[in-house]
């Protein structure tokens, strides 16, 4: 079954290319001298780890360390990219950055991936295990100073954040971006799959969340390096065909409320939470979204916590993001709470990139002054067929153009009155309209039909200028977003309310930095053009509070 695994691994991921791959700025070649270890965990299962120290280092000396726990990190490829060399897994980490401020960097492989034996169990008890593992071992080991940071982005981000609901003693700080906070609202959206992208070939959703637990399993049956030692053979040879056919079976169960997601969902797990965290989410992330991630940041207790939430997608902010010290932040975050040095931390405590390019700093996201503004949408009958455009798949409300700026900050919500089968979907994007009537999506959300319907939309952080409108299109799915079968019904919309958050108060940008390149990328991708009937037949008058300041 290894064997078989294997051969699909090479046959499907240099294919589709990096699954869930964070896009993040190459480092300089590290210079470091490194060992490896096994550690074993509670239950017996034994941990790889690269330890990177320092070159030239004395293997007494103890230092801070910066650790990534990850499933992606195996010897032989680093996801779907053949390492020719084997030996530890750098790509796209901090590395360099860290050794060079006198820090040791270890890489550890969670059960069931790389070196470790195991079955891997997405974000479960097992994983949740290996970290709080991982970095008490760091904690006592003789080239340790006793505190260890977690870093990382996508997986690597989330194995920071089970970090941080496990607890370990010498746990001083985290780092993640683009984190995955809940699995089931990663993959699903209200019970709806998400499509993700068939990378090189194309950006736009292709495959459904239900076959993230095969593409996962691909990755854990990577062989090891030819040079590789016996145990790390051994271990990544090692398959429990029984474990990987109850992952597969969980993972493709899109109920959120069953007890294997619940344990999963880490919104709750730390909420309350005061070690350290430095977030990062992008707003036009298309594989972990702007979704839940903003009740976890909100649910934390007091701490030295910091974010970064702006345009950029799956990475975090090193580069092609327009922000100028993202570097230096991070850096200075981890010798504060790890290296033990009198440092500040500059910067504020949230950094925001506007979708206009600009970049301001805030105390609290969504800002407080954030209110709902509640918009009363066109009714009408949709049919929920997919596959092909048609005005018979939508139901589009249109404003007056606005008479003064207005500014999206939060994640929108709409309640609808539906009559429909239940095998049905409702979706609703909000677009600002510009004078030409050039359309750019800001969000969009979806859920499975009732007679009360609750859409939870995508959060955003978006400056609409006065002369636009904002337009909101009901429909059935979204097809290149999320994987639905269609009721082939029709769906009757006898009240519908959008609760839009707009801001109270007028901001003036006060950090430097630029548009980055998501920005363009997003416009170019999600913007269409509508007929002037369209804008016209569908044009309502909503009511928009005043803005004070400015």
């Amino acid at each position: 079954m290894r064997m078989v695994m294997w051969r699909a691994l090479i046959g499907v991921l240099l294919v589709v290319g990096a699954v869930s791959a964070p896009a993040r700025a190459q480092a300089d070649t590290p210079q470091y001298q490194w060992h490896e270890e096994f550690i074993t965990s509670a239950d017996g299962t034994r941990l790889h780890a690269d330890v990177l120290r320092p070159a030239g280092m004395a293997d007494d000396v103890r230092t801070p360390v910066i650790m990534t726990v990850s499933p992606y990190r195996a010897h032989l490829m680093h996801l779907s990219e053949p390492r020719i060399k084997g030996g530890p897994s750098t790509e796209d980490l901090p590395v360099s950055m860290f050794l060079q401020a006198g820090y040791t960097y270890v890489i550890v492989d969670l059960r069931g991936f790389g070196g470790s034996n195991g079955c891997p169990d997405f974000g479960g008890p097992g994983e949740r295990s290996d970290v709080k593992t991982a970095v008490e071992w760091a904690v006592g080991q003789p080239w340790s100073s006793g505190k260890v940071g977690l870093e990382g982005v996508s997986y690597e981000a989330w194995t920071g954040l089970m970090g941080l609901a496990e607890r370990p003693a010498g746990l001083a700080a985290v780092a993640a971006f683009e984190p995955v906070v809940d699995p089931n609202a990663y993959l699903y959206m209200q019970g709806v799959a998400w499509k993700f992208s068939l990378k090189p070939i194309s950006e736009n959703g292709i495959r459904p969340g239900d076959f993230a637990g095969f593409e996962h399993l691909l990755i854990a049956s990577t062989p090891p390096y030819p040079t590789d030692s016996a145990e790390y053979k051994a271990n990544a040879s090692s398959i429990d065909p029984a474990c990987y056919s109850h992952y597969l079976a969980e993972t493709t169960d899109h109920d959120a409320g069953s007890a294997w997601w619940r344990d999963r969902d880490l919104v709750e797990k730390l909420r309350g939470n005061t070690i350290p965290l430095f977030l990062g989410q992008g707003f036009v992330d298309y594989n972990t979204k702007a979704d839940r991630v903003f009740q976890l940041w909100n649910g934390l207790g007091p701490g030295d916590h910091k974010a970064w939430f702006g345009q950029w997608g799956h990475r975090d902010c090193t580069e092609k993001c327009g922000a100028t010290d993202f570097g230096a932040q991070l850096l200075a975050f981890f010798d504060k709470h790890v290296a033990d040095k009198d440092v500040t931390v500059p910067g504020p405590r949230i950094t925001v990139g506007q979708f206009d390019g600009r970049w301001r700093s805030e105390t609290a996201w969504p800002p407080a002054d954030s209110r709902a503004v509640d918009l009363d949408l066109r009714t009408g009958r949709y049919t929920d067929r997919g596959l092909t455009p048609g005005a018979d798949r939508e139901i589009w409300t249109v404003s007056q153009p606005l008479d003064q700026d207005q500014h999206l900050a939060g994640a929108p919500t709409a309640t609808l009155a539906l009559d429909g089968p239940a095998t049905a979907t409702v979706a609703l994007e909000v677009y600002d309209i510009a004078p030409d009537n050039r359309a750019t999506v800001i969000t969009r959300g979806i859920a499975p039909v009732s007679p009360t319907t609750q859409v939870r939309l995508l959060a955003q952080d978006w400056p609409i200028p006065a002369g636009h409108r904002i337009g909101v299109r009901v429909t059935d799915v979204v097809d290149d977003v999320w994987a639905h079968s269609p009721a082939f019904a029709p769906v009757t919309v006898t009240s519908a309310q959008l609760h839009l958050p707009l801001l109270g108060s007028v901001r003036t940008p006060d950090l430097p930095g630029e548009a980055g390149e998501s920005i363009p990328k997003w416009r170019n991708e999600k913007t269409v053009s509508l007929a002037p009937d369209v804008v016209n037949n569908a044009t309502v008058t909503m009511n928009f509070p005043p803005r004070s300041g400015g």
